[in-house]
């Protein structure tokens, strides 16, 4: 079925994802778990999210499963309920920064663990293409419950680090993380904030809610400016991903932002693992190292990090999708753990943050550049025979390292999209690798 991915269910709604559907994929997931248990199920603010959890939910009762219902909350906040109450797993009825018309469902296991395509989504997925079976004889039950404020608890409790009076312009994009933000800046009353959409609207009215889209940022940067802020931060749809901008308006890369935050976090445990995924700068290991870490680098998706953090006991890993991980949230990502240490770290170093982050813009970097390509295998087939060199890797899509530059072509796993990450030791030899590469793949695409 088109809309199992490599680490989630996602699709075009009602055309592929319907309440149908969702009651199949709550019934396989309650099989899946041996008939027992209970799943936290949340839902985000697109129009058909409600229904389709109430199917989802419906679904797991049939299969034996109850459910605690958390209703409109951030992915992170579902993964704290799961692993906090000991939860046999969790669903999260979002399709994350996708188009409006989108929906879908991110799962996972007792402890946080991820159900992707190489731990149980295969299983789901074959399930879903059969009838539902008859309801076993004794269903679940469902049980609403806000843990908002014990969630917000957990993040303040992991963030540590005192917040100081600093002004800040954050984005929610419209997303679900808004209501969520707010109560925590009610904790925090010495930060001065500029708001832009934090009311929850699943037809994105303002732009599409991906912080690593530079369009998507353009408001953000120009409140920060006009304001005189010290950053901007930016939400994406289910809340568990943000960006960031330093006090001139200038886009941080996650993959720098992540060498920034893994620094304390080494430094209070030398020798700890922190994981990376493939398309990182250099600069994250390079910061790994310096610190007294064990560097990791993983396939781009949180299934994948997260099943290594675990593996590694990692303290940390970050994605350049804007995912920030942390060992003691579950090994899970959460994006207010990643905005209150930034804040946290920014006041301890009291300098502007393009300061603070100035020794880490060693090289020139491109970001995630996006192409529509009709065969993206053939397309990447061909960037091997165009760049052959030794030192290859084929860990995520492939990764060519070459004098002064490298590059990482791979497939995502979300949209129909090659997607092209390359850096260089400097300006000029990044324009010249984009120059050759886009022989290839074409223009870059507008999505």
């Amino acid at each position: 079925m088109a809309v199992f991915k490599a680490y989630d269910i996602r699709g075009k709604c009602p055309e592929q994802i319907d309440e149908t559907l969702a009651k199949k994929v709550g019934r396989a997931f309650a099989d899946f778990l041996g008939n027992e248990g209970t799943v936290g199920v949340g839902h985000d603010m697109r129009d058909t999210s409600p229904g389709l959890a109430t199917a989802l939910c419906q679904g797991l009762h049939e299969g034996g499963v109850s459910t605690l219902e958390l209703g409109m909350v951030t992915s992170p906040t579902l993964y704290y309920a799961v692993g906090s109450r000991e939860l046999a797993g969790g669903v999260m009825v979002t399709a994350s920064h996708n188009p409006a018309g989108d929906n879908g469902f991110k799962l996972c296991r007792e402890g946080v663990r991820p159900v992707g395509s190489a731990s149980g989504l295969k299983e789901i997925e074959a399930a879903c293409a059969k009838d539902l079976p008859a309801p076993v004889a004794t269903p679940g039950s469902g049980e609403q419950v806000d843990l908002s404020a014990d969630y917000l608890d957990h993040v303040q409790k992991i963030a540590g680090g005192e917040i100081g009076e600093l002004k800040v312009a954050i984005d929610c994009g419209n997303g679900v993380a808004g209501p969520t933000v707010e109560k925590l800046l009610a904790r925090l009353p010495q930060l001065e904030v500029v708001k832009l959409y934090f009311e929850p609207d699943g037809t994105f009215p303002n732009h599409p809610a991906n912080p690593i889209v530079s369009a998507n940022l353009v408001d953000l940067q120009q409140a920060v400016v006009e304001h005189g802020c010290d950053l901007g931060i930016a939400f994406d749809g289910d809340g568990d991903r943000c960006g960031f901008v330093n006090e001139k308006g200038d886009r941080i890369l996650a993959d720098i932002m992540s060498a920034y935050l893994l620094g304390p976090l080494l430094d209070e445990e030398p020798g700890a693992h922190v994981v990376y995924d493939v398309v990182s700068s250099r600069v994250v290991a390079e910061e790994i190292t310096k610190h007294g870490g064990k560097p990791v680098v993983e396939r781009v998706g949180h299934a994948f990090i997260k099943k290594t953090m675990r593996e590694k006991d990692a303290v940390f890993a970050g994605e350049n999708s804007g995912h920030y991980y942390w060992r003691e949230h579950f090994y899970a990502d959460s994006a207010l753990i990643a905005v209150c240490r930034l804040l946290a770290q920014r006041t301890a170093g009291d300098k502007p943050l393009s300061e603070l982050l100035a020794p880490l813009h060693r090289t020139a970097q491109s970001g995630e550049r996006n192409y529509e390509v009709a065969d993206k295998d053939a397309a990447i087939e061909e960037l091997k025979r165009a760049f052959p060199s030794e030192d290859t890797s084929e860990l995520d899509g492939i990764t060519i390292r070459l004098d002064g530059w490298w590059f990482n072509a791979r497939k995502s796993n979300t949209e129909p999209l090659l997607r092209l990450n390359i850096e260089a030791d400097d300006p000029e030899d990044l324009a010249e690798a984009i120059r050759r590469l886009e022989t290839i793949v074409g223009e870059p695409s507008s999505h």
